[in-house]
């Protein structure tokens, strides 16, 4: 890592984030013109930290913004300093978010859930839908470094048991476990960034989400059955032993778990803070979220006296773990700058007319039933749950649809899920790779095609119903 680099981004970035809630509450024409010079900051430092194949996704998006004003733009380099801004509470999000895992780092939470709810987990469908909710959950305090966590976790748990058979059993929950929880976990950027930017309900938004989050939880438990018959191996019979020997490593022996408790007080704490948060003040909720974990992460360490944790976490955070997240801050900047772009050339208004026209031509189509093979075919670009769910209703936010906003959330977010759990070429399926060491293509095209093809269609005829009705 180039250590100049390497600095120049965590100061811009940190920077960036801090004059966006400066200015949030206290308007200053000074500041607020800092906001695009750090923009600018943001992906010269990003350009010369990260390796070429990892920056070329953000050159691609700047340099198609720069040629969609160049040709549509009256006051180019205003719309530039504009469009550098336009991420701006994103990225205030995601400097704060990742602050949530540090509390997970300092007990064995799961571990202990896995002791505790050992009855419940005790058959192979049972561990199956336990392993994909239980990734949903874990997902609202690591983001997509729950794929990675889980899995190691799991790994851990079967060590013994690495074969393609079960390979298939953990990666599939893991990956589909995340992958739904873009539907409605609120603290996935993308899926609080649809709801804004839409003009969508949020309880509405969420309870929708989790619905098919758990309709595709039950869905994808049917496809494991099968998949277990086809491989002839008994799951249930080696669960139940790995679980025995777990129990026996508990420090909770009794029937009461202090972890489980706390993990519970935790998760409603947090999340219960940032609905009263915004209830009380109108904060919007990209703002609400960041500052609520801010807080609550500090109170955190306060309570159970390891502020010393919480220095070296920091330290290490401000030191090191920001420049880990250059890929992401620098396509987000990038991404922004596109979608101010393409609003200012109505572009929307084309796409939106183009698929108008296909279902003019095919009477059983509508825009919904397109918009998720929008955001697929993003994916297998290389495009990433974030910035796909950023370009798309990006430019979705301008053009005025005929139906409730919550359904055009849910039909974005489906098309995420099915992004993240088929393209061999988005950070989910390149980290589950990464550590089962199967290729991209298996663990994403040819364990989840089936799957995402049924999941696609139920979401669609929930969707198509009620438009019709």
């Amino acid at each position: 890592m180039n250590q100049k680099a390497a600095i120049g981004f965590i100061f811009s970035v940190s920077a960036y984030a801090l004059v966006h809630f400066v200015t949030y509450f206290f308007e200053s024409g000074p500041l607020n013109a800092m906001l695009p010079i750090l923009g600018v900051l943001i992906l010269l430092s990003a350009l010369f930290l990260l390796p070429l194949k990892k920056i070329q996704l953000q050159l691609f998006l700047i340099a198609a913004a720069l040629i969609v004003l160049f040709f549509t733009s009256n006051s180019f380099m205003g719309d530039i300093f504009e469009g550098l801004q336009q991420m701006r509470s994103l990225i205030g999000l995601l400097l704060i978010v990742p602050m949530i895992s540090w509390v997970l780092k300092e007990e064995p939470y799961i571990e202990e859930i896995m002791s505790f709810a050992h009855n419940l987990l005790n058959k192979s469908q049972k561990f199956y839908f336990g392993l994909m909710a239980m990734t949903q959950v874990i997902s609202h305090f690591l983001l997509f470094g729950v794929v990675p966590m889980m899995y190691r976790f799991i790994d851990v748990f079967l060590k013994e048991h690495k074969d393609e058979a079960w390979e298939n059993f953990k990666g599939t929950a893991i990956l589909r476990g995340f992958g739904l929880s873009t539907l409605w976990v609120i603290s996935i950027p993308s899926f609080i960034f649809a709801v804004e930017a839409l003009e969508a309900t949020l309880w509405k938004s969420m309870a929708l989400g989790f619905a098919f989050a758990f309709a595709g939880t039950i869905l994808s438990v049917i496809f494991s059955y099968f998949q277990e018959k086809k491989y002839g191996v008994d799951f249930t019979y080696v669960l139940k032993q790995e679980i025995d020997k777990a129990m026996k490593n508990s420090r909770n022996q009794g029937k009461w778990n202090k972890d489980v408790a706390e993990f519970v007080f935790l998760f409603i704490s947090l999340f219960g803070t940032i609905f009263f948060v915004h209830e009380m003040t109108g904060l919007e909720f990209l703002l609400t979220i960041p500052l609520v974990i801010l807080g609550w992460t500090m109170l955190y360490f306060l309570i159970k006296r390891k502020p010393c944790s919480f220095v070296v976490e920091t330290r290490y955070y401000f030191s090191t773990g920001i420049a880990k997240q250059a890929q992401q801050f620098s396509i987000l900047i990038a991404a922004g700058l596109l979608i101010y772009a393409l609003n200012q050339s109505n572009a929307g208004g084309y796409v939106i007319g183009g698929m108008n026209y296909l279902t003019g031509i095919v009477p059983v189509l509508n825009v919904l039933f397109l918009i998720p093979f929008i955001v697929i075919f993003l994916g297998f670009i290389g495009l990433g749950p974030l910035p796909v769910i950023v370009l798309v209703t990006g430019v979705l936010e301008a053009i005025p649809f005929p139906y409730p906003p919550e359904l055009v959330v849910l039909a974005v977010t489906s098309g995420s899920v099915i992004s993240i759990i088929l393209s061999p070429f988005v950070m989910p399926v390149i980290i589950l790779s990464s550590v089962n060491g199967l290729s991209g293509i298996r663990n994403g095209l040819q364990f989840n095609l089936k799957f995402a093809v049924a999941f696609y269609i139920m979401v669609q005829l929930f969707i198509q119903t009620v438009i019709h009705l």
